[in-house]
């Protein structure tokens, strides 16, 4: 089958880090905050709910605007029950830097998925800072448990470049007594400086080292955010229009801070046709229209400090690859195998099936372009991002979406498949 052109003009949904972000430094800033554009998905809800459930009120619709009546730094309440961050990594990491260091004790969960995702990470530089957190299986991973406790402020050199790692620490840092600082191999992204920065915590950043430094802090300021879209989200919609002829779409509204533009980066090394447009700054974060047409792609090479500025977006730029000419090769990404599935695998195992040429590596996946694809059932492990990218690849085939769960784009993109059918005219 021909597929059809994708056209028209689409707002992508609120980033989830920065919504994230916006639900947690509000809680704890002192009075009220304002969130517009906050993503409504499973993950997020999952971060509301937990706070609520520490005696936050959080009020309104995430379509116009959210009203978060922070308790400060030190109002949060016990909570009666076991909080359950879903299927939300950012929401199981975040948390227990701010819970590790509260005067209460608190069981911490998740799905299946979550419990086997490594918590050790931040275990461990949590439990050098002196709180108290224990995993109930003892294997690293959720159920936690967490006794709070006075906490000392460290020097961190993380061995791994991860923005939920960091934050935890920072947050942790916030009621450390003295500086907590951070240094990790390659930058992360930043939305956790940023924010901090706005609310009015004493943090300082040195790019070329790497590190962050926080300070003890006794009140955050309340916030005023919009949430600029999530490139993440825009770019299923920018892969798919620059795979089907006849295409163009304008995406707006999007995020493009530099320590996330990595797959604006490689789509435009592959021979992308994306224009940026009305680029301006929304509530500290950078953003702009884009704009993208059809083209040619050719394979690339990813990985070293690229990585952590597409991580997310790696399985839709490897689906991008198997329809280029020539090989593209990923390295340095084996932070996919401990994502909501093993990515490497999952994206190696579903493109395989569409007949793809996949060599999977440990940290890594060398695809060779121009094979002729074919649809297939892919499974996705209820992943989201494999979901969304499997669901490219079949429409830019021009076939139905066989996919063994579609339901599992809701953790971060309910209105997905919404949004393709409105732009396939």
């Amino acid at each position: 089958m021909t597929p059809r052109p994708l056209k028209g003009t689409l707002k992508v949904p609120g980033d989830k880090s920065i919504s994230h972000r916006a639900i947690m430094f509000s809680a704890l800033a002192t009075g009220k905050s304002r969130i517009i554009g906050l993503l409504d998905s499973a993950d997020c809800m999952a971060t509301a709910d937990c706070f609520r459930k520490m005696g936050v009120s959080i009020e309104g619709s995430s379509n116009t605007e959210i009203i978060v009546k922070g308790l400060g730094l030190h109002g949060l309440k016990a909570p009666s029950a076991t909080l359950n961050t879903q299927n939300s990594g950012t929401t199981t990491r975040l948390i227990s830097g701010i819970l590790a260091a509260q005067p209460f004790h608190t069981m911490l969960t998740g799905d299946a998925s979550i419990q086997k995702r490594p918590m050790k990470r931040i275990m461990e530089p949590l439990s050098q800072m002196g709180a108290h957190i224990i995993s109930i299986k003892e294997n690293g991973c959720a159920p936690l448990s967490i006794e709070g406790k006075p906490l000392t402020g460290i020097t961190y050199h993380s061995p791994v470049a991860s923005a939920q790692v960091k934050s935890c620490i920072l947050l942790a840092g916030l009621y450390a007594k003295g500086q907590t600082i951070v240094t990790e191999p390659a930058i992360s992204r930043d939305h956790t400086e940023r924010m901090l920065n706005a609310c009015g915590a004493p943090i300082l950043t040195d790019e070329n080292a790497k590190s962050v430094c926080v300070s003890t802090c006794d009140h955050l300021h309340p916030l005023d955010v919009t949430v600029p879209g999530d490139i993440s989200s825009a770019a299923y919609f920018l892969a798919a229009a620059s795979l089907i002829p006849g295409s163009e779409v304008t995406l707006q509204n999007v995020g493009i801070n530099p320590t996330r533009d990595g797959f604006l980066r490689v789509a435009k090394a592959m021979g992308a046709d994306i224009e940026m447009t009305n680029e301006r700054t929304v509530s500290g974060e950078p953003v702009a229209d884009l704009i993208v047409k059809p083209s040619v792609l050719t394979g690339t090479e990813i990985g070293g400090d690229l990585i952590p500025t597409l991580i997310d977006e790696l399985p839709m730029i490897a689906v991008m690859a198997a329809f280029a000419d020539g090989t593209t090769t990923i390295r340095d990404a084996a932070e996919l195998r401990v994502k909501e599935s093993d990515r490497i695998n999952a994206i190696a195992e579903g493109l395989t099936a569409m007949g793809a040429d996949v060599t999977e590596l440990p940290d890594g996946l060398v695809i060779k372009g121009g094979q002729k694809l074919h649809t297939a059932k892919v499974k996705t492990y209820l992943d989201h991002r494999i979901a969304m990218s499997f669901a490219i690849a079949q429409t830019a085939l021009g076939e139905a979406i066989d996919l063994d769960d579609r339901d599992c784009v809701r953790i971060s993109y309910p209105g997905f498949y919404t949004d393709l059918t409105s732009l396939m005219k």
